[in-house]
Protein backbone atom coordinates (compact mmCIF):
# COMPACT_ATOMS: atom_id res chain seq x y z
CA UNK A 1 0.00 0.00 0.00
CA UNK A 2 1.14 3.48 -0.94
CA UNK A 3 1.10 6.07 2.16
CA UNK A 4 0.80 9.12 1.30
CA UNK A 5 3.07 12.49 1.30
CA UNK A 6 2.63 14.84 4.59
CA UNK A 7 1.32 14.68 8.42
CA UNK A 8 -0.89 11.30 8.49
CA UNK A 9 -3.98 11.53 10.48
CA UNK A 10 -5.66 8.56 12.67
CA UNK A 11 -8.15 7.01 10.71
CA UNK A 12 -10.70 4.53 12.45
CA UNK A 13 -12.18 2.40 10.09
CA UNK A 14 -11.58 -0.61 8.02
CA UNK A 15 -11.53 -1.95 4.38
CA UNK A 16 -13.52 -4.81 3.81
CA UNK A 17 -12.37 -7.06 1.01
CA UNK A 18 -14.21 -8.94 -2.04
CA UNK A 19 -13.22 -11.98 -0.07
CA UNK A 20 -14.69 -11.27 3.17
CA UNK A 21 -11.18 -10.71 5.03
CA UNK A 22 -10.28 -7.61 6.57
CA UNK A 23 -7.65 -5.25 6.23
CA UNK A 24 -6.52 -3.36 9.23
CA UNK A 25 -6.09 0.84 8.85
CA UNK A 26 -4.19 2.50 10.89
CA UNK A 27 -5.87 3.58 14.64
CA UNK A 28 -7.48 0.65 14.10
CA UNK A 29 -8.66 -1.80 16.86
CA UNK A 30 -7.79 -5.83 16.08
CA UNK A 31 -10.54 -7.95 15.41
CA UNK A 32 -10.35 -11.32 14.76
CA UNK A 33 -11.26 -12.04 10.82
CA UNK A 34 -14.24 -12.13 9.28
CA UNK A 35 -15.13 -14.23 6.24
CA UNK A 36 -18.02 -13.80 3.90
CA UNK A 37 -20.72 -16.34 4.36
CA UNK A 38 -23.07 -17.13 2.39
CA UNK A 39 -21.94 -16.02 -0.80
CA UNK A 40 -24.42 -13.85 -2.65
CA UNK A 41 -26.11 -14.35 -5.90
CA UNK A 42 -24.38 -12.00 -7.84
CA UNK A 43 -20.77 -12.63 -6.37
CA UNK A 44 -18.43 -14.53 -8.44
CA UNK A 45 -17.32 -17.77 -6.03
CA UNK A 46 -14.16 -18.40 -8.02
CA UNK A 47 -12.74 -14.92 -7.58
CA UNK A 48 -13.94 -14.94 -3.85
CA UNK A 49 -11.83 -18.15 -3.73
CA UNK A 50 -8.63 -17.25 -5.56
CA UNK A 51 -8.76 -13.96 -3.12
CA UNK A 52 -9.21 -15.80 0.32
CA UNK A 53 -6.56 -18.37 -1.52
CA UNK A 54 -3.74 -15.07 -1.74
CA UNK A 55 -5.35 -13.83 1.58
CA UNK A 56 -4.02 -14.65 5.06
CA UNK A 57 -4.89 -18.03 5.35
CA UNK A 58 -3.12 -21.06 7.72
CA UNK A 59 -1.89 -22.88 4.59
CA UNK A 60 1.88 -22.12 5.24
CA UNK A 61 1.40 -22.54 9.25
CA UNK A 62 0.30 -25.87 8.46
CA UNK A 63 3.01 -26.70 6.20
CA UNK A 64 5.39 -25.21 8.86
CA UNK A 65 3.27 -27.44 11.56
CA UNK A 66 3.90 -30.56 9.70
CA UNK A 67 6.96 -30.34 8.11
CA UNK A 68 9.10 -29.29 11.59
CA UNK A 69 6.56 -30.28 13.98
CA UNK A 70 6.14 -34.02 12.32
CA UNK A 71 9.18 -34.34 9.52
CA UNK A 72 9.69 -36.71 7.38
CA UNK A 73 7.16 -39.21 6.79
CA UNK A 74 7.26 -42.61 4.84
CA UNK A 75 4.74 -44.86 5.09
CA UNK A 76 4.28 -47.29 7.63
CA UNK A 77 6.51 -44.84 9.87
CA UNK A 78 5.04 -43.34 12.85
CA UNK A 79 5.23 -40.24 11.57
CA UNK A 80 3.15 -40.99 8.58
CA UNK A 81 0.36 -42.03 11.09
CA UNK A 82 0.97 -39.17 13.02
CA UNK A 83 0.91 -36.75 9.78
CA UNK A 84 -2.70 -38.76 8.87
CA UNK A 85 -3.95 -37.97 12.49
CA UNK A 86 -2.76 -34.39 12.20
CA UNK A 87 -4.14 -34.08 8.68
CA UNK A 88 -8.04 -35.30 9.76
CA UNK A 89 -8.15 -32.95 12.59
CA UNK A 90 -7.08 -30.16 10.47
CA UNK A 91 -9.64 -31.29 8.10
CA UNK A 92 -12.08 -31.35 10.68
CA UNK A 93 -11.46 -27.92 12.12
CA UNK A 94 -11.53 -26.27 9.24
CA UNK A 95 -15.48 -27.46 9.66
CA UNK A 96 -15.16 -30.87 7.42
CA UNK A 97 -17.55 -32.56 9.08
CA UNK A 98 -17.18 -35.37 6.41
CA UNK A 99 -13.56 -36.69 7.36
CA UNK A 100 -12.21 -39.82 7.42
CA UNK A 101 -9.27 -42.66 6.93
CA UNK A 102 -9.54 -45.75 4.73
CA UNK A 103 -7.18 -48.59 5.57
CA UNK A 104 -4.88 -50.51 2.64
CA UNK A 105 -2.59 -53.11 2.47
CA UNK A 106 1.30 -52.79 2.05
CA UNK A 107 2.70 -55.76 1.21
CA UNK A 108 6.41 -55.17 2.18
CA UNK A 109 7.65 -52.39 4.32
CA UNK A 110 10.98 -50.65 4.40
CA UNK A 111 12.97 -48.61 6.75
CA UNK A 112 16.38 -46.57 6.30
CA UNK A 113 18.70 -47.27 9.30
CA UNK A 114 22.35 -44.90 10.34
CA UNK A 115 24.25 -45.83 7.38
CA UNK A 116 28.10 -45.71 7.01
CA UNK A 117 30.97 -45.42 4.67
CA UNK A 118 34.21 -45.26 5.05
CA UNK A 119 37.84 -45.62 2.39
CA UNK A 120 39.98 -47.95 4.09
CA UNK A 121 42.75 -48.07 1.32
CA UNK A 122 44.70 -46.36 -0.05
CA UNK A 123 43.59 -43.75 2.45
CA UNK A 124 41.18 -43.67 5.24
CA UNK A 125 39.01 -41.65 5.13
CA UNK A 126 34.74 -41.27 5.82
CA UNK A 127 32.33 -40.57 2.94
CA UNK A 128 28.61 -40.09 2.64
CA UNK A 129 25.92 -42.43 1.38
CA UNK A 130 22.38 -42.88 1.59
CA UNK A 131 20.71 -46.39 0.90
CA UNK A 132 18.10 -46.71 -1.49
CA UNK A 133 15.03 -47.63 -0.66
CA UNK A 134 13.71 -50.79 -1.14
CA UNK A 135 17.10 -52.00 -1.91
CA UNK A 136 18.70 -54.62 0.78
CA UNK A 137 20.53 -54.10 3.98
CA UNK A 138 24.65 -55.36 4.01
CA UNK A 139 24.68 -59.10 4.35
CA UNK A 140 23.57 -60.43 8.64
CA UNK A 141 23.55 -56.65 9.72
CA UNK A 142 27.07 -56.21 9.28
CA UNK A 143 28.94 -54.09 7.73
CA UNK A 144 30.99 -55.11 4.68
CA UNK A 145 34.22 -54.90 3.22
CA UNK A 146 35.49 -55.35 -0.05
CA UNK A 147 37.72 -54.33 -2.82
CA UNK A 148 35.72 -51.00 -5.07
CA UNK A 149 35.65 -51.39 -8.56
CA UNK A 150 34.67 -48.07 -10.80
CA UNK A 151 31.47 -49.76 -13.20
CA UNK A 152 31.69 -45.96 -14.87
CA UNK A 153 27.88 -45.31 -16.46
CA UNK A 154 26.60 -48.29 -14.91
CA UNK A 155 25.40 -49.82 -17.88
CA UNK A 156 25.30 -54.11 -19.40
CA UNK A 157 28.70 -53.00 -21.42
CA UNK A 158 30.84 -51.51 -18.46
CA UNK A 159 30.22 -54.21 -15.70
CA UNK A 160 30.91 -56.87 -18.38
CA UNK A 161 34.44 -54.78 -19.12
CA UNK A 162 35.07 -55.49 -15.38
CA UNK A 163 35.43 -59.36 -15.80
CA UNK A 164 35.62 -61.25 -12.04
CA UNK A 165 37.38 -58.15 -10.91
CA UNK A 166 33.16 -57.45 -10.28
CA UNK A 167 32.46 -60.61 -8.22
CA UNK A 168 32.43 -59.76 -4.67
CA UNK A 169 33.16 -56.34 -4.95
CA UNK A 170 31.20 -53.08 -4.31
CA UNK A 171 31.18 -51.58 -7.77
CA UNK A 172 30.67 -47.53 -8.04
CA UNK A 173 28.36 -46.03 -10.87
CA UNK A 174 29.30 -42.47 -11.78
CA UNK A 175 26.47 -40.08 -13.17
CA UNK A 176 26.10 -37.22 -14.69
CA UNK A 177 24.89 -33.71 -12.82
CA UNK A 178 20.98 -33.35 -12.22
CA UNK A 179 20.28 -29.62 -14.08
CA UNK A 180 16.59 -30.48 -15.50
CA UNK A 181 13.58 -32.75 -15.42
CA UNK A 182 14.45 -34.88 -18.18
CA UNK A 183 17.93 -35.86 -16.35
CA UNK A 184 15.41 -36.63 -13.60
CA UNK A 185 14.03 -39.44 -15.41
CA UNK A 186 17.02 -40.36 -17.26
CA UNK A 187 18.06 -41.08 -13.66
CA UNK A 188 15.36 -43.54 -13.19
CA UNK A 189 15.45 -45.16 -17.17
CA UNK A 190 18.65 -46.10 -16.26
CA UNK A 191 17.92 -47.93 -13.04
CA UNK A 192 16.92 -51.27 -14.36
CA UNK A 193 19.21 -52.36 -16.85
CA UNK A 194 22.13 -51.30 -14.19
CA UNK A 195 20.81 -53.16 -11.65
CA UNK A 196 20.66 -56.09 -13.73
CA UNK A 197 24.06 -55.74 -14.80
CA UNK A 198 25.24 -55.31 -11.55
CA UNK A 199 23.41 -58.93 -10.35
CA UNK A 200 25.15 -60.83 -13.30
CA UNK A 201 28.18 -59.39 -12.40
CA UNK A 202 27.90 -60.66 -8.88
CA UNK A 203 28.89 -57.54 -6.97
CA UNK A 204 28.35 -57.21 -3.34
CA UNK A 205 27.24 -54.01 -3.53
CA UNK A 206 26.47 -50.96 -5.58
CA UNK A 207 27.25 -47.29 -5.02
CA UNK A 208 26.05 -44.72 -6.99
CA UNK A 209 27.08 -41.37 -7.81
CA UNK A 210 24.67 -38.43 -6.17
CA UNK A 211 23.33 -36.67 -9.46
CA UNK A 212 23.00 -33.62 -7.09
CA UNK A 213 25.85 -30.90 -6.77
CA UNK A 214 28.92 -31.03 -3.45
CA UNK A 215 27.61 -33.64 -0.83
CA UNK A 216 23.90 -33.60 -0.59
CA UNK A 217 22.08 -36.91 -0.41
CA UNK A 218 18.96 -37.52 -1.68
CA UNK A 219 16.63 -41.58 -1.51
CA UNK A 220 16.82 -43.33 -4.88
CA UNK A 221 14.71 -45.68 -5.64
CA UNK A 222 16.50 -47.83 -7.79
CA UNK A 223 12.69 -50.26 -7.50
CA UNK A 224 9.54 -50.90 -5.44
CA UNK A 225 8.80 -53.72 -3.51
CA UNK A 226 9.19 -56.85 -4.88
CA UNK A 227 10.89 -55.61 -8.14
CA UNK A 228 13.77 -53.84 -5.41
CA UNK A 229 17.35 -55.21 -6.28
CA UNK A 230 18.24 -57.79 -3.86
CA UNK A 231 21.73 -56.20 -3.14
CA UNK A 232 22.99 -53.21 -1.08
CA UNK A 233 22.71 -50.24 -2.80
CA UNK A 234 22.99 -46.69 -1.73
CA UNK A 235 23.31 -42.96 -3.15
CA UNK A 236 27.02 -41.72 -2.19
CA UNK A 237 27.85 -38.08 -2.39
CA UNK A 238 29.42 -36.56 -5.59
CA UNK A 239 32.35 -35.17 -4.56
CA UNK A 240 33.26 -37.89 -2.92
CA UNK A 241 32.33 -40.62 -5.15
CA UNK A 242 34.95 -38.52 -8.01
CA UNK A 243 37.17 -39.34 -5.41
CA UNK A 244 36.84 -42.89 -5.02
CA UNK A 245 36.64 -42.86 -9.17
CA UNK A 246 40.35 -40.83 -9.47
CA UNK A 247 41.44 -43.31 -6.34
CA UNK A 248 40.73 -46.54 -9.02
CA UNK A 249 42.61 -45.21 -11.38
CA UNK A 250 45.53 -45.34 -9.57
CA UNK A 251 45.05 -48.68 -7.80
CA UNK A 252 43.49 -50.85 -5.47
CA UNK A 253 40.47 -48.79 -3.55
CA UNK A 254 39.25 -50.61 -0.19
CA UNK A 255 36.11 -49.83 1.54
CA UNK A 256 33.62 -50.63 4.50
CA UNK A 257 30.04 -50.02 3.98
CA UNK A 258 27.47 -50.56 6.25
CA UNK A 259 23.80 -50.31 5.25
CA UNK A 260 21.02 -51.41 8.03
CA UNK A 261 18.34 -50.81 5.98
CA UNK A 262 14.93 -52.61 7.37
CA UNK A 263 12.89 -55.22 5.06
CA UNK A 264 9.71 -56.18 6.30
CA UNK A 265 6.29 -58.00 5.61
CA UNK A 266 2.78 -56.85 5.40
CA UNK A 267 1.52 -53.81 6.81
CA UNK A 268 -1.49 -51.31 7.38
CA UNK A 269 -1.30 -47.96 6.06
CA UNK A 270 -4.42 -44.68 5.39
CA UNK A 271 -5.94 -42.35 2.88
CA UNK A 272 -7.33 -39.49 4.66
CA UNK A 273 -10.43 -38.20 2.71
CA UNK A 274 -12.44 -35.39 3.35
CA UNK A 275 -15.68 -34.09 1.09
CA UNK A 276 -18.03 -31.82 0.59
CA UNK A 277 -21.23 -32.85 -0.72
CA UNK A 278 -22.58 -31.12 -4.22
CA UNK A 279 -26.11 -29.26 -3.97
CA UNK A 280 -27.89 -30.29 -6.64
CA UNK A 281 -25.45 -33.55 -8.41
CA UNK A 282 -23.86 -35.02 -5.22
CA UNK A 283 -23.21 -38.53 -6.55
CA UNK A 284 -20.66 -36.89 -9.13
CA UNK A 285 -17.12 -36.31 -7.35
CA UNK A 286 -14.33 -33.89 -8.31
CA UNK A 287 -11.05 -35.18 -6.69
CA UNK A 288 -8.35 -32.57 -5.68
CA UNK A 289 -5.62 -34.60 -4.35
CA UNK A 290 -1.97 -34.81 -2.86
CA UNK A 291 0.51 -37.40 -1.39
CA UNK A 292 0.93 -36.70 2.28
CA UNK A 293 4.18 -39.33 2.83
CA UNK A 294 7.56 -38.27 2.05
CA UNK A 295 11.06 -40.09 2.65
CA UNK A 296 12.90 -38.96 5.35
CA UNK A 297 15.85 -37.24 5.24
CA UNK A 298 14.60 -34.21 4.98
CA UNK A 299 10.94 -33.11 5.76
CA UNK A 300 8.70 -33.39 3.04
CA UNK A 301 8.19 -29.57 2.36
CA UNK A 302 8.46 -29.61 -1.64
CA UNK A 303 7.63 -33.49 -2.06
CA UNK A 304 4.63 -32.96 -0.79
CA UNK A 305 3.96 -31.14 2.01
CA UNK A 306 3.50 -28.20 0.49
CA UNK A 307 0.54 -29.35 -1.66
CA UNK A 308 -1.23 -31.63 1.13
CA UNK A 309 -1.40 -27.88 3.13
CA UNK A 310 -2.46 -26.41 0.35
CA UNK A 311 -5.22 -29.46 -0.32
CA UNK A 312 -6.40 -28.60 3.06
CA UNK A 313 -6.44 -25.37 2.96
CA UNK A 314 -9.16 -25.81 -0.15
CA UNK A 315 -11.68 -27.14 2.01
CA UNK A 316 -11.58 -24.77 4.46
CA UNK A 317 -11.74 -21.96 1.92
CA UNK A 318 -14.74 -23.74 0.49
CA UNK A 319 -16.08 -23.96 4.20
CA UNK A 320 -15.57 -20.20 5.32
CA UNK A 321 -17.18 -19.01 2.42
CA UNK A 322 -20.23 -21.15 2.16
CA UNK A 323 -19.64 -21.60 -1.19
CA UNK A 324 -21.67 -25.28 -2.87
CA UNK A 325 -20.56 -26.02 -6.01
CA UNK A 326 -23.02 -28.45 -7.78
CA UNK A 327 -21.16 -31.64 -7.36
CA UNK A 328 -19.28 -33.27 -4.46
CA UNK A 329 -16.02 -31.69 -4.05
CA UNK A 330 -13.84 -34.71 -2.33
CA UNK A 331 -10.16 -33.67 -1.18
CA UNK A 332 -7.65 -36.56 -0.19
CA UNK A 333 -4.08 -36.82 1.08
CA UNK A 334 -2.52 -40.24 -0.39
CA UNK A 335 0.13 -42.26 1.57
CA UNK A 336 2.35 -44.57 0.01
CA UNK A 337 2.61 -42.67 -3.09
CA UNK A 338 7.13 -42.89 -2.62
CA UNK A 339 6.21 -46.80 -2.98
CA UNK A 340 4.86 -46.58 -6.19
CA UNK A 341 1.07 -44.79 -5.87
CA UNK A 342 0.09 -47.53 -3.51
CA UNK A 343 -2.76 -44.99 -1.63
CA UNK A 344 -3.99 -44.24 -4.87
CA UNK A 345 -4.29 -47.38 -5.99
CA UNK A 346 -6.23 -48.57 -3.28
CA UNK A 347 -8.39 -45.58 -3.25
CA UNK A 348 -9.37 -46.32 -6.62
CA UNK A 349 -9.73 -50.17 -6.24
CA UNK A 350 -12.19 -49.36 -2.66
CA UNK A 351 -14.08 -47.18 -4.42
CA UNK A 352 -14.36 -49.14 -7.87
CA UNK A 353 -18.23 -49.48 -7.64
CA UNK A 354 -18.33 -45.23 -7.99
CA UNK A 355 -15.47 -44.65 -10.15
CA UNK A 356 -17.35 -43.87 -12.97
CA UNK A 357 -18.46 -40.88 -11.20
CA UNK A 358 -15.36 -38.90 -10.54
CA UNK A 359 -16.09 -36.47 -13.01
CA UNK A 360 -12.08 -35.46 -12.74
CA UNK A 361 -9.43 -35.92 -10.55
CA UNK A 362 -6.67 -33.43 -10.13
CA UNK A 363 -3.16 -33.56 -8.40
CA UNK A 364 -0.42 -31.35 -7.31
CA UNK A 365 2.92 -33.16 -6.90
CA UNK A 366 5.49 -30.72 -7.77
CA UNK A 367 6.03 -28.77 -4.58
CA UNK A 368 5.69 -24.74 -4.58
CA UNK A 369 6.43 -24.34 -8.48
CA UNK A 370 4.72 -21.85 -10.93
CA UNK A 371 1.92 -23.57 -12.04
CA UNK A 372 2.28 -23.03 -15.85
CA UNK A 373 -0.60 -25.44 -17.30
CA UNK A 374 -1.54 -28.93 -16.77
CA UNK A 375 -0.66 -32.18 -17.94
CA UNK A 376 -3.73 -33.27 -19.83
CA UNK A 377 -2.52 -36.76 -19.73
CA UNK A 378 -3.52 -37.67 -23.34
CA UNK A 379 -6.81 -35.96 -23.43
CA UNK A 380 -7.06 -33.32 -25.53
CA UNK A 381 -10.66 -33.25 -24.73
CA UNK A 382 -10.14 -31.86 -21.27
CA UNK A 383 -8.14 -28.69 -22.92
CA UNK A 384 -11.33 -26.24 -23.19
CA UNK A 385 -12.89 -27.29 -20.09
CA UNK A 386 -9.74 -26.28 -18.02
CA UNK A 387 -9.34 -23.22 -19.86
CA UNK A 388 -12.91 -22.36 -19.22
CA UNK A 389 -12.79 -23.09 -15.49
CA UNK A 390 -9.71 -20.61 -15.80
CA UNK A 391 -11.23 -18.16 -17.24
CA UNK A 392 -13.36 -17.48 -14.15
CA UNK A 393 -10.15 -15.69 -12.69
CA UNK A 394 -8.03 -14.07 -15.62
CA UNK A 395 -5.11 -13.13 -13.80
CA UNK A 396 -4.73 -16.45 -12.66
CA UNK A 397 -3.96 -17.70 -16.50
CA UNK A 398 -1.86 -20.76 -16.86
CA UNK A 399 -2.16 -21.89 -20.20
CA UNK A 400 0.74 -24.12 -20.61
CA UNK A 401 -0.89 -26.99 -20.95
CA UNK A 402 0.32 -30.11 -22.49
CA UNK A 403 -0.88 -33.42 -23.83
CA UNK A 404 1.77 -35.87 -22.40
CA UNK A 405 0.87 -38.44 -19.68
CA UNK A 406 2.38 -39.00 -16.65
CA UNK A 407 2.58 -42.45 -14.65
CA UNK A 408 5.02 -41.72 -11.54
CA UNK A 409 2.17 -39.87 -9.41
CA UNK A 410 -1.60 -40.33 -8.14
CA UNK A 411 -3.34 -39.48 -11.31
CA UNK A 412 -2.08 -42.96 -12.77
CA UNK A 413 -5.09 -45.41 -10.95
CA UNK A 414 -7.08 -42.88 -12.11
CA UNK A 415 -5.99 -42.92 -15.76
CA UNK A 416 -5.90 -46.22 -15.89
CA UNK A 417 -9.40 -46.13 -15.02
CA UNK A 418 -10.74 -44.05 -17.92
CA UNK A 419 -11.19 -41.00 -15.14
CA UNK A 420 -10.18 -37.64 -16.64
CA UNK A 421 -7.66 -36.53 -14.70
CA UNK A 422 -4.98 -33.70 -14.50
CA UNK A 423 -1.99 -32.93 -13.07
CA UNK A 424 -0.17 -29.62 -12.47
CA UNK A 425 1.96 -28.60 -14.54
CA UNK A 426 4.87 -26.30 -12.17
CA UNK A 427 8.41 -24.93 -12.17
CA UNK A 428 10.82 -27.17 -11.33
CA UNK A 429 12.83 -24.82 -8.89
CA UNK A 430 12.63 -25.48 -6.37
CA UNK A 431 11.28 -28.68 -6.18
CA UNK A 432 14.19 -30.91 -8.72
CA UNK A 433 17.09 -28.86 -6.61
CA UNK A 434 15.62 -30.64 -3.73
CA UNK A 435 13.92 -33.64 -4.76
CA UNK A 436 14.17 -36.40 -2.26
CA UNK A 437 17.09 -34.39 -0.33
CA UNK A 438 17.79 -33.57 2.91
CA UNK A 439 17.25 -30.11 2.17
CA UNK A 440 13.94 -30.22 1.33
CA UNK A 441 12.59 -28.17 4.13
CA UNK A 442 10.16 -26.23 5.06
CA UNK A 443 12.43 -23.00 3.96
CA UNK A 444 12.65 -24.68 0.51
CA UNK A 445 9.09 -23.27 -0.30
CA UNK A 446 8.45 -20.38 -2.12
CA UNK A 447 5.27 -19.02 0.11
CA UNK A 448 4.43 -16.80 -2.72
CA UNK A 449 3.62 -19.54 -5.21
CA UNK A 450 2.57 -21.53 -3.07
CA UNK A 451 -0.06 -19.27 -2.51
CA UNK A 452 -0.58 -18.73 -6.03
CA UNK A 453 -1.08 -22.28 -6.59
CA UNK A 454 -3.64 -22.51 -4.56
CA UNK A 455 -6.23 -19.86 -5.78
CA UNK A 456 -5.40 -21.73 -8.86
CA UNK A 457 -6.46 -25.18 -7.65
CA UNK A 458 -9.72 -23.49 -6.24
CA UNK A 459 -10.92 -21.69 -9.35
CA UNK A 460 -9.94 -25.23 -11.12
CA UNK A 461 -11.97 -27.29 -8.96
CA UNK A 462 -14.79 -24.54 -8.71
CA UNK A 463 -15.08 -24.46 -12.37
CA UNK A 464 -15.26 -28.34 -12.88
CA UNK A 465 -17.20 -29.02 -9.92
CA UNK A 466 -19.74 -26.01 -10.93
CA UNK A 467 -20.26 -26.77 -14.71
CA UNK A 468 -23.51 -27.98 -16.28
CA UNK A 469 -21.63 -30.89 -17.92
CA UNK A 470 -18.77 -33.28 -17.16
CA UNK A 471 -15.45 -32.08 -18.23
CA UNK A 472 -14.95 -34.88 -20.42
CA UNK A 473 -16.24 -38.93 -20.90
CA UNK A 474 -14.86 -41.96 -19.24
CA UNK A 475 -12.99 -43.67 -21.20
CA UNK A 476 -13.50 -47.50 -22.01
CA UNK A 477 -10.77 -49.64 -21.54
CA UNK A 478 -10.24 -49.64 -25.30
CA UNK A 479 -9.67 -46.29 -25.02
CA UNK A 480 -6.93 -46.69 -22.20
CA UNK A 481 -5.03 -49.37 -23.69
CA UNK A 482 -4.28 -47.01 -27.19
CA UNK A 483 -3.31 -44.14 -24.72
CA UNK A 484 -0.94 -46.48 -22.72
CA UNK A 485 0.50 -47.44 -26.19
CA UNK A 486 0.43 -43.90 -27.81
CA UNK A 487 2.37 -42.38 -24.74
CA UNK A 488 4.47 -45.17 -24.66
CA UNK A 489 3.41 -45.61 -21.30
CA UNK A 490 2.84 -49.55 -22.02
CA UNK A 491 7.03 -49.41 -22.02
CA UNK A 492 7.73 -47.74 -18.39
CA UNK A 493 4.68 -49.59 -16.68
CA UNK A 494 6.82 -53.33 -17.81
CA UNK A 495 10.27 -51.44 -16.90
CA UNK A 496 8.38 -50.53 -13.40
CA UNK A 497 6.81 -53.87 -12.99
CA UNK A 498 2.86 -51.92 -12.99
CA UNK A 499 2.10 -53.63 -16.47
CA UNK A 500 1.52 -57.37 -14.63
CA UNK A 501 -0.97 -55.73 -11.88
CA UNK A 502 -2.81 -53.84 -15.42
CA UNK A 503 -3.37 -57.08 -16.81
CA UNK A 504 -4.58 -58.63 -13.95
CA UNK A 505 -7.29 -55.71 -12.97
CA UNK A 506 -4.97 -54.89 -9.66
CA UNK A 507 -4.46 -51.58 -11.04
CA UNK A 508 -7.17 -49.32 -12.37
CA UNK A 509 -10.63 -50.24 -12.54
CA UNK A 510 -12.53 -50.75 -16.35
CA UNK A 511 -15.68 -49.70 -17.53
Amino acid sequence: MMMPKGPLRKISFTLTLVCGLTLLLPGTEAKPPQFASPVSAQANPAELLAAREQGPTPLLDDLRELCDGIGGRPTGSQACDRAVDWAVARFRVAGVESTWTETYTIPESWAGGADHAECLAPVQFPFRVASGPFTAPTPGGQALEAPLVNAGDGSAEAFDRLGEKARGAIALVLSPEMKTEADLFAEYGRDGEMVRAAERAGVAALLVQSTQHGVLLYRHIMGWGRNGPPLPAAIVARVQAARLARLSERGVVRVRLDLPSRVGGPFEARNVVAEIRGREQPDEIVLIGAHLDSWDLGTGAEDNGVNSAMVIDLARTFKALEVVPRRTVRFVLFTGEEQGMLGSQAYVLRHAAEIGRHVAMITFDTGSGHTTGFYLNGRADLRRPVDQALAAVPALAAPDDSLEAIDGTDNFDFLLSGVPNLIARQEWAPYLPNYHAETDVYDSVNPQEAKRNAALAAVLVWGLAESPQRPAPRQTRAEVEKLLSDAKLDEQMRSLGQWEDWVAGKRGVSP
